[in-house]
């Protein structure tokens, strides 16, 4: 029983590693668990065998193509989704209900009611790197599983979603998204410019966020 757990943790790191930086060889995911790459191909058959992960060959500048082990759609249910069919049905009925209109105040009030909440934590004092790192501790609570990465110019930011608990719904009504861009820019504060480079939505493995202080 106690094997069975071990084996049953370090498969769900894997995940949950691939989940957080995306595609791996399977070198890379042994160097990160300290076991030989025999151990760690073990996992990954069993996870393929499973249908939570796939290959793919990335081309390099010399030698053969890289295979790298990559989530696949299945993957998503061992991550929050915060009860998808039911927020999907939700968003449907306002919408025949109270009309797309209704359904924008509704989205409106929301908006307002994150700012508050999110401006109760994060001070508008506050420097833009401890601002960041509050709103990482915020969205990671709500099962984003956030991050910051140094951007390509000293001083600007990355700020990454490596997941969507809100993906069923938000691919339903659109108007989630934008105000998630809105909520980040309002909290941020006016003086920082906030752009969105990469989409689960539209097909990217995570939502990225371009964040300089103007």
């Amino acid at each position: 029983m106690a094997k069975k757990n071990i084996i049953e943790k370090t498969r769900s790191r894997i995940l949950m590693l691939l989940k957080q930086a995306g595609p791996q060889e399977a070198s890379q995911l042994a160097k990160q668990f300290g076991i030989t790459d025999m151990a760690v191909r073990q996992h990954l058959y069993a996870l393929e065998a499973q249908g939570d992960i796939s290959t793919c060959l990335v081309s390099r500048p010399r030698g053969r193509p890289a295979k790298l082990w990559q989530l696949t759609e299945q993957a998503k249910v061992h991550f929050p989704n915060t009860h998808a069919e039911f927020s999907t049905g939700l968003i449907s009925s306002i919408k025949e209900v109270f009309g797309e209109q209704g359904m924008e105040r509704l989205l409106d009030a929301r908006f307002r009611d994150q700012v508050a909440e999110y401006g109760e934590q994060i001070s508008p004092s506050s420097p833009l790197k401890d601002k960041l790192k509050t709103l990482k501790a915020i969205r990671s609570r709500e099962g984003y599983m956030a991050d910051i990465l140094e951007g390509q110019s000293q001083g600007d930011f990355l700020f990454v979603e490596n997941n969507c608990p809100v993906c069923a719904a938000a691919k339903s009504c659109s108007g989630i998204c934008a105000r998630e861009l809105d909520l980040f820019k309002e909290i941020l504060g006016k003086d920082v410019t906030v752009k969105r480079t990469e989409h689960i939505i539209h097909g990217a493995r995570r939502c990225a966020y371009e964040v300089s202080q103007n």
